[in-house]
């Protein structure tokens, strides 16, 4: 699999970069940062890269660094969100600034990401916040632990607008009853994390 093309870049446009490589001219999609970042058309550029492979097509993603990259991967986890959302918030949210708002769980900064509603918001701070690992200027930045196993989901749960002692309340209740069922114990933390969310969420909605 290709992990990157380097090569003299030979034009850009919104969300695409066209760069040659020993003759072959690549048409790669990238979000519109990524265009600020590499060199300018005529240079020689390196070009992290993933390429997807569906029934209908196949499409060549590229990025400017590593952690873009990474980010794009870590946002394909979350439920909701395909390859063109998550290009469509690493084109308006710097990696490390996104990394720093999941942290404080700021899901107004979120929430400006055209595209990202509070549901999605909020899915994102469940599943990303506290698990992202970049490098920056040599330098690991890692997003803070937990306190509980589902201190996170109350979190998100606060951040939709629901009363903290009764997110609490709620997620203590779903998470006694799915533990109960030997298979939950089987799962990841980020399933079990889910799971929890989603349960929650179903019994503050009665």
């Amino acid at each position: 699999m290709f992990n990157s093309l380097t090569g003299i870049i030979t034009g850009k446009y919104p969300q695409r970069l066209t760069l040659e490589t020993n003759g072959i001219e690549w048409d790669l999609t990238v979000p519109d940062s990524a265009l600020d970042k590499l060199p300018a058309v005529g240079q020689t550029g390196r070009v992290f890269t993933w390429l997807q492979h569906t029934d209908m097509a196949m499409v060549l993603f590229g990025f400017a660094s590593e952690d873009d990259r990474s980010l794009f991967f870590d946002l394909l986890k979350v439920d909701g969100i395909g390859p063109k959302a998550a290009l469509k918030i690493i084109s308006n949210i710097a990696t490390p600034d996104l990394a720093r708002i999941l942290d404080s769980g700021d899901i107004d900064s979120l929430q400006k990401v055209p595209g990202v509603g509070k549901k999605t918001a909020a899915k994102m701070l469940l599943q990303l916040k506290g698990k992202l690992t970049l490098q920056e200027n040599d330098s690991t930045v890692r997003t803070g632990a937990k306190s509980t196993p589902y201190a996170d989901v109350v979190s998100a749960l606060v951040n939709m607008g629901y009363d903290r002692k009764v997110a609490e309340q709620a997620v203590e209740a779903v998470s006694n009853k799915v533990s109960q069922d030997p298979s939950f114990e089987k799962q990841t933390q980020a399933n079990k994390e889910d799971l929890v969310f989603r349960q929650s969420l179903m019994e503050l909605a009665q």
